[in-house]
Order: C-alpha cells, then sequence, then structure tokens
C-alpha cells in the first residue's frame, strides 16, 4: 500500500467523509477469506451481457459472469466493513463501477495484504483492489520465482503519511522526528518500507511496531503502546477525521513518496489486464470515477489516465 499526490485542505474533506459513514479504529471486520461484495453488470437472457465493454472480457470470464477481487478489507476508506457490516470504501465503489461497464460481478474476498498476490497466482483471486502500490518489485515478483509478479492498471496516486495523537505530544513533523521513538506499520507494505529506510539514518533507533493489519496500527496509537503510525495518506486523513468523532489523531508533516495504486493482474492474464483498464479509462472519462473520489474526499489523488505498471 502507499501514494497519493499534492497535500490538500484536510478540514474541507470532513464533512464528506462523515456522511460515508464513521468506522472507528479496528472495526473493520474480521480478516477471514469469507467477506464477499458485488456489484452489477446487465446479464441478457442468453446469457450474454449489454454492458458498453463486455466484449473485451475472457471467455472464461464471461462465463463465470463475476470477477473475484482479492484485498485486505480493512483499511478505512479505501475498502473496510461498515457500521451495517458490508463491504464500503474507494475500491469496491472502483469495483461497482468497473463492473457496470464490463457487465460482469466485482466480488471481494478478504485476506492478508502480503499473501494475496501470491493468493491470486495461485488462482485464488482474479485480480486484486487493495490500496497496492505499483512497484517494479511486484511487477516482477520474488527473484527466480516465474510465477510470481504481476501487472498493474494504475487507478489512483498516493503517499505514505504520518499520523500522531491529537496535539502531536511528541513535536513530530518528518521522518527524521521518528528515531527513538515507537512506530507502527503494516507489515508488507511501502509503509513498512518508510520505516525502513527511516531507521538508517537515526541514532538512536526507532522501535518499529509491524502488525498484520493496519486497523492495529491505528489501536496501538490510540493505546500508546505507538507513538506514530506510518501509514496510506487517504487512510491517515481518514482517521484524524473520524475516529473519535476528530478528535484522537492528527497527521504531521509531508506525504512521502507518492507513486500508483494498481489493481493487480496475473501476468498471464493480458486481455483481464487490458479490460480492466478499459473499463477504467473509460469511468474516467464518464465521469463516475471523479463522483466516487469525491464521495471519499479523495479527489487530490486522481488520475487522468489508467496506465499499466506505472510504478518504478
Amino acid at each position: 500500500m502507499t501514494a497519493r499526490s499534492p497535500r490538500r485542505s484536510r478540514r474541507a474533506a470532513a464533512g464528506a467523509l462523515l456522511a460515508a459513514g464513521t468506522l472507528l479504529l479496528s472495526a473493520c471486520g474480521d480478516q477471514t477469506d469469507d467477506a464477499q461484495g458485488g456489484s452489477g453488470g446487465g446479464a441478457s437472457e442468453n446469457g450474454a451481457s449489454d454492458a458498453p465493454l463486455y466484449d473485451l472480457l475472457p471467455e472464461d470470464v464471461q462465463r463465470a459472469g463475476e470477477i473475484t477481487v482479492g484485498s485486505d478489507i480493512a483499511y478505512p476508506p479505501i475498502e473496510f466493513i461498515d457500521e451495517n457490516d458490508e463491504i464500503a470504501g474507494i475500491d469496491p465503489d472502483l469495483g461497482a463501477a468497473l463492473g457496470e461497464v464490463l457487465g460482469v460481478e466485482f466480488t471481494f474476498q478478504n485476506g492478508t495484504f502480503d499473501g494475496l498476490v501470491l493468493g491470486m497466482n495461485n488462482g485464488r483471486y482474479d485480480i486484486i483492489m487493495s490500496a497496492m502500490t505499483d512497484t517494479k518489485e511486484r511487477q516482477e515478483g520474488a527473484a527466480g520465482d516465474a510465477e510470481g509478479g504481476a501487472d498493474f492498471v494504475n487507478y489512483f496516486q498516493a503517499g505514505s503519511a504520518i499520523l500522531v495523537p491529537a496535539g502531536n505530544p511528541g513535536g513530530i513533523q518528518g521522518l527524521a522526528d521518528l528515531c527513538g521513538l515507537s512506530v507502527a506499520a503494516q507489515q508488507g507494505t511501502a509503509n513498512e518500507a518508510v520505516i525502513e529506510e527511516a531507521q538508517e539514518d537515526c541514532d538512536e533507533p526507532i522501535d518499529p511496531i509491524i502488525n498484520d493489519v493496519d486497523s492495529d496500527s491505528i489501536t496501538a496509537l490510540q493505546n500508546g503502546r505507538a507513538d506514530a503510525v506510518v501509514t496510506d495518506y487517504p487512510v491517515a486523513l481518514y482517521n484524524e477525521l473520524t475516529a473519535g468523532g476528530g478528535g484522537l489523531f492528527e497527521v504531521v508533516g509531508e506525504q512521502i513518496d507518492a507513486a500508483p495504486y494498481g489493481i493487480a493482474v496475473p501476468k498471464d492474464r493480458p486481455e483481464l489486464r487490458d479490460a480492466i483498464q478499459a473499463a477504467m479509462q473509460e469511468i474516467m472519462d464518464n465521469g463516475t470515477y471523479d463522483e466516487i473520489l469525491e464521495r471519499w474526499s479523495a479527489e487530490s489523488g486522481a488520475l487522468e489516465t489508467a496506465t499499466i505498471n506505472a510504478g518504478t
């Protein structure tokens, strides 16, 4: 996870985020693989679809009528379980919009973030939508792993941010101020890498608290086990604006290492990749994409073009 673009007024976003529904801390659902959510596509009586981009899909996906999406559904506002026990957030809303133009359901299945790519390449998921940063390392996979890696359809931009208790009692303004402190992040994410890189410049080492799910990092900050959390900027902003009614945390410093999010697709599925790219471009062009980002106060991470493998 991680990436994004220029900084904006956080207070201006409060109304829209709060209207979308407040999700506090660890109330993000379980980490089983059972959580599912769907999105539309109009099938005709003969099983085909009149959706505009249906014919771009591989035949096996047309027959299935769905695209199975691996996702770590504990990352508000990107994807999370809301107060009605339903899957909500930016990625599920985008999946629903993609499903409309492709004519198939996007069915989200919950999994642990650092196991998603392996799960996809083992056939458990068709694709991944999980605030996943597109990087060369993820494109190529582990060294010597011929079946590893993925292609990425880029659809958003975000970076890491530092979240601290309200009032910023530690006076943290940037990565250099994390030395000697306990800092939490989610395992397998670019945010964990940010802490590792910051560690190299510290005389007094950072005490890293690395968690399986991001909500555990937020909880560690709330109960005082962590002095700060490094998480994706939209996630940090969401917690600043909603947790405890908006009074528990604040985002400090500038956004770190903005980079593109990507929808991961197996490297041996170029037809599926290109169909998703075309669908993403379609919803960008018809205004649906902007409406979804505005709904979640994430407009500043918007892209104009759905690229492939733009990460470095």
